[in-house]
């Protein structure tokens, strides 16, 4: 099972690189960064007890996301082409069945129909820039704050409009290419997102209420924490890293032998909990400050927070600067979502990247109007309602338990099973380039442990 130097380095010579380690790294990060560290972390973090949860959730990080991270774009930087036809061609050259692309073939339409809800979300982010600015949230109740997201959500022209836009701007990015769409704008986003949020979090400062933000987050107390809480944090860790959706392996496809996956993998590992410690410690000081939960749900940033903005000095500026910092997130993730697709249609199709780009998103574009109609005009509509699990389930929700609970961890369960098994040791270790300690345990992680972690996530998914 072992294969030459030169035939792992793949083909493709034509392909563009990023420029740098840091240019790939600020990309990962930016797919990683997204409304999942800024919206759901916080709220997932006060649902199951705050510190404990983020330890356990630091732990699974290292045990179940990087490792997969690591495994994704080794086949993306191996293969040197789109994430399907990259899977295949290592199969092939370690002499495995080319059918284990399957795993890239369902990260992919995951991307694709995450998309297409993640636009509809990202419009809501987008929307609520105008509303903070406006001085809408001065004054507001719990009642008036309710009612503007819900009047957003009742309204289909309002939420068509804003999910366009969002579209639009995904589009245009990934339209441009790898330097002049995808490198530009994340060595812009992502650098504005940081210091965005770290102002942000200045602000929680000066609210009287950080320290017992940072006791909720960094003081651990397991008897909050339950077995369902547990295994949230190992989902979170492996949904927050942009894993099982082919976008590292796009991003792999484009990153140069000579930078060490391993290190990079890591750091993009650091960063992202880094933001989502960072939004946790930006939003809770704001939450207890105002006397509300920290246990708040879904509805923690576009109905509690902005009730915090509305009765807080400064509370105009600040809530504007926040929502443009969860705009910025939420395109950096839509960007990489978009890019696996628009990667395999460019090669598959007489379509330049420009039309590969429009084609994609306008599809995606038109799937998500089905996720705006599940809001209002068709909230009644449950299309698996006939089954008891799936029972007042909207296509939203659908949407969202599809792709979260099975294909994700499907198609990273695949992944991990497939490098730990059935790639040469020999070509892993040259690929990775890691010191022979850390490769031993990558290599064990990757065979032993992670897979059983996404599997017992899987299971309770399924059967939980």
């Amino acid at each position: 099972m072992t294969q030459s130097n030169s035939a792992s380095s793949g083909g493709n010579g034509a392909r563009g690189l990023w420029s740098s380690k840091f240019a790939f790294i600020l990309a990962a990060t930016g797919s990683a960064v997204g409304l999942g560290n800024i919206w759901k972390f916080p709220y997932v973090t006060g649902e199951n007890g705050g510190g404990a949860f983020v330890l356990v959730y630091l732990l699974c990080i290292f045990i179940v996301g990087i490792p997969i991270m690591m495994a994704e774009v080794f086949i993306g930087r191996n293969g040197r082409y789109n994430p399907i036809t990259s899977f295949k061609l290592v199969a092939e050259r370690n002499l495995a069945s080319p059918a284990w692309r399957i795993s890239a073939i369902i990260g992919m339409l995951a991307a694709f129909i995450i998309l297409s809800f993640y636009s509809v979300i990202g419009g809501w982010a987008a929307s609520y820039i105008g509303h903070a600015a406006m001085g809408d949230f001065a004054g507001g109740t719990a009642d008036s704050v309710g009612e503007l997201f819900g009047g957003l959500l009742a309204s289909p022209t309002k939420l068509l409009i804003w999910h366009t836009i969002f579209m639009g701007l995904v589009v245009f990015v990934v339209s441009r290419g790898l330097k002049g769409g995808l490198e530009r704008a994340v060595t812009i986003l992502m650098p504005a997102l940081l210091i965005l949020l770290l102002v942000v979090v200045g602000y929680a400062t000066t609210t009287g209420h950080f320290g017992q933000a940072v006791s909720f987050l960094f003081t651990p107390d397991f008897s909050a924490l339950s077995v369902k809480g547990v295994l949230v944090a190992l989902g979170h860790a492996f949904f927050t890293l942009s894993l099982g959706m082919a976008i590292m392996m796009a991003y792999g496809s484009y990153l140069s032998r000579d930078i060490s996956i391993g290190r990079t993998a890591i750091t993009v590992g650091i960063m992202d909990t880094v933001v989502a410690l960072l939004a946790g410690l930006a939003i809770f000081p704001l939450v207890f400050a105002n006397g509300l939960q920290a246990s708040e749900g879904p509805g923690l940033i576009f109905v509690t927070l902005p009730l915090a903005f509305g009765n807080m000095p400064m509370g105009g500026l600040f809530g504007t600067l926040f929502f443009v910092l969860l705009l910025f997130a939420a395109w950096t993730s839509g960007i990489s979502l978009l890019e696996p697709v628009v990667e395999w249609v460019e090669e598959k199709t007489e379509l330049a990247r420009t039309g590969s780009a429009v084609l994609v998103g306008g599809l995606c574009w038109a799937l998500g109007i089905a996720s705006i109609l599940s809001l209002n005009v068709w909230a009644g509509f449950a299309p698996l309602g006939m089954f008891e699990a799936f029972e007042g389930k909207t296509i939203f929700d659908l949407l969202d338990y599809f792709t979260a609970n099975i294909m994700l961890p499907l198609s990273g369960l695949l992944t991990a099973l497939f490098v730990g098994w059935f790639v040469a040791k020999e070509s892993l270790k040259s690929d990775l380039a890691m010191q022979e300690g850390s490769f031993a345990l990558w290599y064990n992680l990757i065979r032993y442990v992670t897979p059983v972690a996404v599997a017992i996530v899987f299971a309770y998914s399924l059967f939980g």
